[in-house]
Formats: structure tokens, sequence, C-alpha cells
């Protein structure tokens, strides 16, 4: 990817003022950030990672100048407003993104204590600009939170699911004890209080052999290569640590995704970085025999 895009970019210098331009603005990124370049190269994508490690992708389109204010996109609550001028550059505009990220880094941290602390049957897959989880509760009954990514530890929005003879009861006290909502508490701790009764522990993950699919290749078995030969038969041997994840890679598949990005760091045989989908650590033997840094 980063090759391609950039004997394209390259390609096109010359081409323009805007290309030679562009060119020299995404040398100042690093290349090992692009993402996307798009075919009118007046849209780009970089990846960047927020403080805690967790991935971001940034889109970024200009009109047909540079001089002219950009406009961006991202998987996130809200987007900064992007402060711009004649003399600024596409490295200014990712600074500004990666400063507006620490904003929101306590309404990720805390959506991602609700996810290991609670037993969470939605959403599946939740999006980095959400702020919504479904809580089982018990007894059929789930609780709908909406976490404010303003004011993450507020007392957020909720909507009580499940047969009326239960979430009546939980409604009134959940009314009664408005006022007993601590910022200084954890979210778990916080609905315990509310809710006057312990909430109930996720049960363990047990993988089914439905799971089948890597999550980078999107296959049960590798593609045949005299590379992969070898291993060819190979189904998923490497899950995701995070409970709340558990996606399944082919190591080799997971190895490959590992050495594109820049973040990744290497001790003796093993590969450091964050998960493709969740972005919780994890750690890559290599046992292939093949050099990578």
């Amino acid at each position: 990817m980063e090759c391609t895009e950039r004997i394209r970019c390259r390609e096109l210098g010359g081409s323009s003022s805007f290309h030679d331009k562009l060119y020299s603005e995404i040398e100042e990124v690093g290349w090992d950030h692009l993402v996307r370049l798009g075919d009118d190269v007046t849209f780009l994508s970089f990846r960047t990672l927020d403080k805690s490690g967790r991935v971001h992708v940034v889109e970024v389109r200009f009109d047909d100048a540079l001089g002219c204010a950009p406009t961006i996109s991202a998987d996130i609550p809200y987007l900064p407003n992007i402060k711009w001028s004649a003399n600024l550059r596409l490295k200014d505009v990712l600074v500004q993104f990666e400063k507006h990220l620490e904003k929101l880094q306590e309404f990720w941290s805390i959506l991602d204590e609700i996810d290991r602390s609670l037993w969470i049957v939605g959403p599946k897959s939740p999006s980095r600009a959400s702020g919504n989880r479904q809580v089982n509760l018990g007894n059929d009954c789930t609780l709908l939170v909406s976490i404010s990514a303003h004011d993450p530890r507020s007392l957020p929005e909720c909507r009580f699911l499940g047969p009326n003879s239960c979430i009546s009861a939980m409604k009134l006290i959940w009314s009664r004890n408005s006022r007993k909502w601590t910022k200084g508490k954890s979210f778990a701790d916080n609905l315990t209080c509310m809710l006057e009764f312990q909430l109930p522990k996720a049960p363990d993950i047990v993988q089914t052999n439905d799971e089948v699919e890597c999550g980078i290749c999107y296959a049960q078995y590798l593609p045949l290569g005299d590379e992969l030969e070898a291993k060819r038969e190979c189904g998923i041997d490497y899950r995701c640590d995070n409970a709340n994840c558990s996606r399944g890679f082919h190591s080799i598949c997971l190895v490959e995704w590992l050495r594109s990005i820049s973040t990744t760091r290497q001790s003796f045989d093993v590969l450091f970085g964050n998960c493709p989908y969740c972005s919780e650590a994890i750690a890559v033997k290599l046992n292939n025999g093949k050099k990578y840094f």
C-alpha cells in the first residue's frame, strides 16, 4: 500500500503544483501513516494512534487546492473544528485531530471499563463513535445506556427493556436513587448502587467451530501458494485475549498485518502491537523462521 501510493503520487508530481505540494506534505506526515489515496488525490485517509494505543483512521478531503480548508471525517462521537489558514499544512490537520482524540480518552476508557466489567449484550461490534451499550440485568431484562462523549462520568441516559412486571420496579428504584450517581465511582459500582442489586457477570466465552474465519483474510484456511504451502491446512490459531473481542486470526496473517503498522515493535521472536478490531495489546510469536524487521 505505502509503496504503491507513493509511486502513484510521485508520478502525479510535476503534473501540477497541487500534486507536488501534496507529495511533500504526505512525506512530512509519513507514508507509513497513509491508508488510502483517492483517485483524484484530493481524498486521503491516515492511520493514527491515540494515547491509549487505539487505532483511528481519519479521512481528509481537499477541494482543488491545498490552500483551501479541508473537511475531515472519522469514527468518533463528534469532529473537531479544524482551524485553517493558507500557511497551514496537512500535518497541522492531523495534529489538531490527534489533540481532539485526547478529549475523548475518558469517554473510551469508560466504555472499555463497561465492556470488561458488565455483561454487554449489544451492540456486538460497537463503533468508536457510539456511546451506547445494552447491559444484561438478568431475568430477561436489559438496560440500554447512552454515555455522553462530552461528560462521560455523568448520569447516562437510559432505557429499561424487558417484561413490565420486572422493569416497572427497576424504574421506580432508579428514579428514587437518581441523586446517588457519583462521578468518582466506576460505572459498574454506580449501576449497582442505583439498582440496589448485584449485576450478573458475563459468562466465559466459549469458542465454537462456527467462528472459523480469519479477521484479516476472511478465510477459514490459508490460501494456496509456495510461501504458505506448509501452513495452508492451518485454521484459526490465534485469538485476541480481550474477552469482548476474541476475534480469531491466522497467526501468519496477523504477523503480516502487524508488519504494516509503524508502531509495531519486535523483541526477539515476538511482535507487539494492537488488535485490528478492538485495539487491545497483542503479542504474536514468530515461529516460521522469517525475519520481519
